[in-house]
């Protein structure tokens, strides 16, 4: 017989404020890094149409608040691993910070190769592989705030 399933429900309870604006500055940043590739991603098409050196002008802009953004989720990132009890941790939590940290170093580096890129091809891969391990990680880091 399978074993059964209990869950117990806890009151919520407000952060405490460091901890709150630590994870205010993270949720921030992912905003701007995750949200912000989508957005560009779709004004393409219009931006496209105000001149061939439009989109990388565009780009260049977007770069100077994508990458602040990129260093503040790698210092609340951490930040937030050190305000939890690691050792404490299952298994299953830490396997999936493990991957969380691959997958935003991907993101990154993804993200670095698509704006050096030269190619149509390059564009549109590390582009794509850029959007797809940024919604990862968002994704992790959503369970791993469980």
């Amino acid at each position: 017989m399978p074993a059964a399933i209990v869950m117990v429900a806890t009151a919520p309870t407000l952060a405490p404020g460091l901890d709150g604006f630590r994870l205010i500055l993270h949720v921030l940043a992912a905003t701007v890094w995750v949200g912000g590739q989508f957005t560009v991603a779709g004004l393409l098409p219009t931006i496209r149409t105000l001149g061939d050196d439009a989109p990388k002008k565009v780009a260049r802009a977007f770069g100077r608040l994508l990458w602040p953004a990129y260093g503040v989720l790698l210092l609340t990132g951490f930040w937030n691993i050190s305000a939890v009890d690691a050792k404490h941790a299952s298994s299953a939590w830490n396997a999936v910070l493990g991957i969380e940290i691959a997958v935003v170093l991907i993101a990154g580096v993804a993200v670095f190769l698509h704006q050096r890129s030269t190619s149509k091809v390059g564009l549109a891969v590390w582009g794509a592989i850029g959007a797809l391990a940024s919604v990862a990680a968002l994704c992790l880091g959503v369970f791993l705030a469980g």
